[in-house]
């Protein structure tokens, strides 16, 4: 009889161990099985403004909730979804529920009073305006 000493080396380097048990907790946690998921969120900076654009399909524009908290600007979503099939003598009811919440951390150079929002095709625009003095400034420096 040999003895092995099992090496925790060993299962990174093994392929087919790694697979099997790297395939069972990852199928579960990536197929959403009760699992919070984040939005996708870009952040595009142009000359005058921000924007922020969310991707959260499927929702109304009464489901999200935005905030302004000193420099904190916060997004949350509530949406509870509901469906009923009634067919061939039995009742399937569905609930649904998506909740989330986002904050992102404006920088000083933001006008607070100029902020806007809109939702259509599934994606959330916030536009953050920049103050005057903030706003980009081409020029050429000349070397002397």
């Amino acid at each position: 009889m040999n003895l092995v000493k099992f090496n925790n080396r060993t299962r990174n380097n093994t392929p087919y161990f790694n697979n099997v048990f790297d395939s069972l907790f990852n199928e579960a946690f990536n197929k959403n099985y009760g699992m919070h998921k984040m939005p996708a969120v870009n952040i595009i900076e142009k000359e005058t403004e921000y924007k922020i654009e969310l991707a959260a399909p499927g929702l109304v524009k009464e489901d999200f909730k935005i905030e302004l908290k000193e420099n904190d600007l916060t997004i949350q979503v509530e949406n509870k979804m509901e469906v009923n099939d009634e067919q061939q003598g039995y009742t399937r009811k569905e609930f649904g529920y998506t909740s989330f919440t986002r904050s992102f951390l404006l920088p000083d150079h933001v006008n607070q009073d100029k902020i806007n929002a809109e939702y259509v095709n599934g994606i959330l625009t916030i536009s953050i305006a920049k103050k005057e003095e903030a706003k980009l400034q081409h020029r050429e420096i000349k070397i002397s």
